[in-house]
């Protein structure tokens, strides 16, 4: 007589708790399955107030497609005491491939309101014992743990990446009226504020279109060029020609500066330089005592937006171009130097088209950073418009025109793939390996003097001017006004963060307590959520064999590729209405940080689990461990730097993210860079950057503090 098996009556004992138990339906007043079924089908499309006398005969009346959801789980309940077969697979599988298709097709198609709990809780158990009958079938190496991890990392994906993204591409072709139109597409983005070129023949200005394309072009060729020169004087300066030592305190500060715009909010850059140029800026107040010229805004617009993005986005070309050039082989480079070629020829013929896919990828991102980057055009863009801010005026402005954001918003992914496309043909087929797992002996070639020169030209006076910049940022919050008054004060950290002791106990008086406390509860939930689902995606992606596993890396690669106001206004139109009616709650926001950045979770699990020798899951398996234990067991304490790699950036861009969650945010769950943007609205620059002195010193410390609780990878002796 064999067992039962627990994890078939765990699931559906699970399911079957939450369709009984918790509304199906996302009705304030928690009711049964029936009760939330007996709304009347007119009330659809509304607030639902359910009717509490309704009974079982109206709610069944109501919604017979709702039988699916208990008669499956109660079939799946008895499919557990079958013994362990095909035929318990075929049982599983059938009844819960059924009960989703009904339910998926109904949610989708047929008039309802939003689901709630129990829908939210009983369709992962239909999937997970959908999961196990395929397993139990043979597929996926009868394995039911990566059968599950597949089937629910795929829906997840799905819903929340693929299905926004949809939405926001068919909105696009929607006219007034709600019907596809491709006329409506086209009238949207064919008009003179998108592609208008007066600015060639006169003073108008030109379409938004070419405005974000020609500052996306300058900033990716700008940060590719200078990132470059950094990473070469960094790793084959100074310290090349002194036998590989550490290097100067300048390539230390370096390294250090390359951390900077990981834990500094988006538009500090922007803000410091508005306190240097701005009208009441150091440098406009000086031409006006020195030489009479009156204080403009000549600063707002193209040319401080570019240098905005420059200083922002050059230590991320910066920190990619530092790992292609420590990669270069000094073998090949000797070799070179062997046949009687000089630093200079070696450099053009061997080192720079070995450094072809780092310049690809720099500039790529450059651009995409750039494309997608709303804080600082909001802050010094001035009458400069972009794509980012057109598209979030048409969803909060007064016209309210989805469509037309929608549309902005196709023009805005077409950009990037179109980029994308020219970076892949740009490298083509050609291999660029220099690693081969043999020893590479001798020291890194030296910079040509002529380029060593050129690099010490730019660098070293950007250094200087980035730490003016953020000198300047995070000191104007200690001063009373800026351009008027000097003088000390901590009066703006005070009004953001004031703590009183009153008669019922401590009282968070700051203004600013709200959304700190928000964005810190909403980043710490988002965060491990995103290093677990990135690392097991790559899991998968690294070790298990499946059918259809590109696509499901193209699919966690996707919101890499989609700039953040894109992503951000893809949620807006896919989870305003059922049946999934999600903004407004902090579940949308999470949800946006998580899969906007599962991508870097992915890439980073993904390198770790290559590292790995495969023989280490085989042996384990062959120990008769499953595929969960030696995930937890064998490869995680082997993961820990991907982890932390994980948990840091997901923690640090959700505290400091904008472009993507500037549509979600309401009063209630405002964050911490809406705040800082409203206040910079309002002039208000000492508070603003007050408040973000103190973010940086917050993920400072919740850096070290994630580093020091998951601890170093510790390899034994071989």
């Amino acid at each position: 007589m064999h067992k039962p098996n627990a994890a078939i009556l765990i699931w559906a004992a699970l399911g079957l708790t939450a369709v009984l138990c918790l509304p199906w339906f996302a009705i304030p007043e928690g009711r049964s399955l029936w009760q939330a079924a007996a709304v009347p089908a007119e009330a659809l499309g509304r607030s639902i107030t359910p009717n509490p006398g309704a009974d079982a005969s109206a709610a069944i009346a109501a919604r017979p497609w709702l039988w699916c959801a208990p008669l499956a789980l109660l079939f799946a309940l008895a499919g557990g005491f079958l013994p362990p077969s095909r035929a318990q697979g075929r049982w599983l599988s059938g009844v819960g491939a059924c009960a989703l298709l009904v339910l998926g097709l109904a949610a989708f198609i047929l008039p309802q309101p939003a689901l709630g709990w129990g829908a939210a809780l009983a369709l992962p158990s239909l999937l997970v014992l959908l999961a196990i009958g395929l397993a139990r079938q043979g597929l996926f190496k009868s394995d039911v743990f990566v059968a599950s991890v597949v089937l629910l990392c795929g829906a997840a994906l799905g819903l929340f990446i693929g299905w926004p993204v949809l939405r926001m591409l068919v909105t696009a072709f929607l006219d007034d009226q709600g019907q596809l139109s491709g006329a409506a597409f086209a009238a949207r983005l064919a008009t003179d504020r998108v592609w208008g070129l007066e600015c060639l023949v006169g003073p108008s200005r030109c379409g938004v279109a070419w405005n974000t394309l020609f500052l996306a072009l300058l900033t990716a060729a700008g940060t590719t060029v200078l990132g470059t020169l950094m990473a070469l004087l960094c790793e084959r300066g100074s310290a090349a020609q002194r036998g590989g030592g550490r290097g100067s305190a300048v390539d230390r500060l370096l390294r250090v500066l390359g951390l900077l715009p990981i834990i500094t909010p988006p538009f500090v850059v922007g803000l410091g330089l508005i306190l240097l140029f701005g009208r009441a800026g150091i440098v406009n107040q000086a031409l006006d005592w020195a030489f009479g010229i009156p204080p403009g805004r000549w600063f707002y617009g193209l040319p401080g937006l570019w240098l905005a993005q420059m200083f922002a986005f050059t230590p991320i070309a910066f920190m990619i171009m530092r790992g292609v050039v420590q990669g270069l082989s000094p073998t090949l480079e000797e070799a070179a130097q062997t046949l009687g070629a000089d630093r200079g020829r070696t450099f053009r013929s061997v080192s720079l088209p070995l450094l072809k896919p780092g310049l690809a990828n720099a500039f790529l991102v450059g651009f995409i950073e750039s494309m997608a980057d709303f804080g600082n055009p909001i802050v010094v863009g001035g009458q400069y418009s972009v794509l980012s801010t057109e598209i979030f005026f048409a969803i909060v402005g007064a016209q309210f025109d989805q469509g037309r954001a929608a549309s902005l918003a196709w023009l805005l992914t077409l950009f990037a793939l179109a980029v994308f496309v020219l970076q892949q043909a740009f490298l083509g087929r050609r291999s660029y390996t220099t690693l081969a797992g043999k020893g590479d002996g001798g020291l890194p070639l030296a910079l040509p003097d002529g380029l060593r020169r050129l690099a010490r030209t730019l660098v070293y006076p950007w250094l200087l001017f980035t730490l003016v910049i953020y000198g300047f940022a995070l000191t104007a919050g200690m001063v009373r006004t800026w351009g008027r008054d000097y003088r000390f004060t901590l009066e703006h950290f005070r009004a953001a963060f004031e703590v009183q002791w009153g008669t019922s106990g401590l009282l968070w008086a700051g203004s600013a307590w709200n959304s700190l406390f928000t964005t810190v509860k909403l980043a710490a939930i988002a965060a491990p959520l995103t290093a677990l689902l990135g690392l097991l995606i790559a899991f998968l992606v690294a070790r298990v064999p499946f059918r259809g596993r590109r696509i499901f890396e193209f699919g966690a690669l996707l919101s890499f590729a989609i700039p953040g106001t894109v992503l951000g206004v893809s949620y807006v139109l896919a989870f305003n209405v059922p049946p999934l009616e999600l903004t407004g709650t902090g579940i949308i926001i999470v949800l946006c940080f998580l899969f906007r950045n599962l991508p870097v979770g992915v890439r980073a699990g993904t390198a770790a689990f290559k590292q790995i020798d495969a023989s280490l899951d085989e042996a384990s398996l062959m120990l008769r461990a499953s595929s969960l234990t030696t995930l937890r067991r064998v490869l995680l304490p082997l993961l820990k730097p991907a982890l932390v790699a994980a948990l840091v950036y997901s923690f640090v861009r959700a505290m400091t993210t904008v472009s993507a969650v500037i549509f979600l945010v309401t009063a209630e769950y405002e964050l911490s860079t809406t705040y800082i943007i409203g206040r910079i609205g309002n002039g208000d620059y000492g508070l603003a950057l007050a408040y973000c002195t103190v973010l940086i010193v917050l993920m400072s410390l919740a850096t070290w503090l994630i580093q020091r609780l998951v601890g170093e990878r510790e390899l034994g002796l071989r």
